[in-house]
């Protein structure tokens, strides 16, 4: 199966690097295929900055998106940008305390989560995109969850290995905790989330 995927917020957010992960974890962990697209703002840090990827269990014929099934927003820009590309009845993933929803939202399914609060209780605000992706994870299947750890592992220098694995583990608990409370949100611009001090961090 064929997944269109946009991760979008801001330089310095780790959004190439989000991209990146999920598409090591498809190509190399799951012996997929996966093809990764990005764009920069005028500045390296602090500027727009997106990443497209597609992942498919077989070869991908068109390497660009065409109508995204998962979006992932990390900045008031990114969502106001990138939200009306979004297939009706896809899911927007939202970070909770950097983004808020408008009319926009409407036919979307989406969900939300505090990464970076969660980030910096780990202890370093750097891996808000790495909760982020095992939030994606947990919400969405686009990835298995060992093949993404996996990734991640890979992906980062050995010094921060654990920290981003945890990170990667936060973000996967928060996303399924709020599936159970939530199995199916409205598709009417409200968000699913749960608490922090529901999810027992």
């Amino acid at each position: 199966m064929l997944t269109e995927i946009r991760i979008a917020g801001f330089g310095g957010q780790g959004v190439i690097l989000s991209a990146h992960i999920l598409g090591r974890a498809t190509a190399i962990e799951q012996g997929g295929y996966a093809t990764m697209t990005q764009n920069y703002g005028p500045e390296a840090r602090g500027g727009a900055a997106s990443a497209a990827l597609v992942v498919s269990d077989e070869p991908i014929m068109y390497p660009y998106l065409t109508e995204p099934d998962i979006l992932v927003v990390m900045s008031q820009e990114a969502y106001t940008r990138f939200t009306p590309e979004l297939k009706e009845g896809g899911a927007l993933l939202v970070e909770q305390d950097l983004v808020r929803m408008d009319s926009k939202a409407l036919g979307r399914r989406v969900y939300s989560i505090p990464a970076t609060r969660i980030a910096e209780e780990l202890g370093k605000k750097m891996v808000l995109n790495v909760v982020m992706v095992g939030f994606l994870v947990a919400i969405t299947e686009a990835v298995g969850r060992e093949a993404c750890r996996a990734a991640v592992a890979d992906s980062v220098p050995a010094r921060f290995r654990e920290l981003n694995l945890n990170a990667f583990d936060k973000g996967y608990e928060y996303g399924k905790e709020l599936l159970k409370q939530n199995p199916e949100p409205t598709r009417e611009g409200n968000v699913s989330h749960v608490e922090l001090e529901s999810a027992n961090w």
